[in-house]
């Protein structure tokens, strides 16, 4: 059944997302800060493009935001152009940012106090993940509302999961990111054993990879972190910003995060490097103070 549905903020995540909505037959209409962009995504995938967050949800029954940080997404939300504004009873706000949990919680106070639902349902899988339809929604929210949105969500992910209440989405990517931050800190510095122990680092992946070692990240990064090839992927910038929210989740919480806290670090040494934009495996570029050249 077709839906009509809203979709803000056409990143390099966002932009396929709302357009798999639309390849699956719904009615999608976009807002983007940069205009420009939401007239090649309308240009693309047909639906429409809308002036302000407002305008663009006014007939909608599902709104879908996938922006930057805290900040964008009150922007995108709040005030008299804002989504909230424009969205009707009984409509519903699935959120893909990551972004704090804190947020979350006061979005869907403000939805539910108009009679919106709001869920939080921030997303892994990366650029690759949204292009190709298979990433994974950690959500937070009411069971009924999250059963509403899951044929939705079927159109650009292949796991899905309700987790909790509102903020839990939050709370799971967060986790997410700790993860991750702490493997790629390990893959990096067993690539940069190996190559100064003089072995092949392609023998030695194919190798490990076949055990306890394998993950995605050796999988998907030990070629090009052995090539110093970081110009794709998550960037560095965003990463900093994902884990300022782990560590301030942490001192709420009283939860240790040494390896986090460590990492972020390292993310900093290269932003000052300049690879705010590198991908995230460039921690091996901090490892071998290469500079992270950018070898074709």
């Amino acid at each position: 059944m077709c839906a009509q549905i809203a979709f803000i903020g056409l990143g390099v995540m966002g932009f396929p997302m709302a357009g798999h909505l639309a390849r699956a037959g719904h009615n999608v209409t976009v807002y983007n800060r940069n205009s420009e962009k939401a007239k090649r995504w309308v240009a693309r995938h047909g639906g429409q493009g809308a002036p302000t967050p407002a305008l663009a949800v006014r007939d909608a029954e599902f709104v879908f935001a996938c922006v930057g940080d805290d900040s964008d997404l009150r922007a995108v939300t709040l005030g008299a152009d804002g989504a909230f504004a424009g969205m009707k009873t009984g409509s519903c706000f699935i959120d893909h940012t990551t972004c704090s949990a804190t947020v979350a919680r006061e979005l869907h106070a403000l939805a539910s106090g108009q009679g919106i639902d709001f869920i939080d349902a921030p997303v892994s899988g990366g650029q690759a993940g949204a292009e190709n339809g298979v990433l994974t929604v950690m959500a937070g929210g009411e069971a009924k509302a999250f059963a509403r949105i899951v044929p939705l969500l079927e159109c650009y992910a292949q796991n899905h999961r309700l987790m909790g209440a509102v903020g839990a989405g939050q709370l799971t990517k967060m986790v997410n990111q700790i993860c991750i931050a702490g493997l790629l800190q390990g893959l990096a510095e067993g690539l940069h054993f190996g190559r100064a122990a003089g072995l092949d680092l392609e023998a030695v992946v194919s190798v490990i990879s076949k055990g306890a070692a394998q993950s995605w990240q050796m999988e998907n990064r030990h070629e090009t972190m052995a090539l110093n090839q970081f110009d794709f992927g998550f960037a560095v910038d965003w990463m900093r910003k994902d884990l300022a929210i782990c560590l301030q989740e942490a001192r709420g919480n009283g939860a240790q995060l040494p390896v986090a806290a460590l990492v972020d670090q390292f993310y900093a040494q290269l932003q000052a490097m300049g690879g705010g934009r590198w991908d995230t495996s460039s921690l091996i570029a901090r490892l071998e103070n290469n500079g992270g050249g950018q070898q074709k």
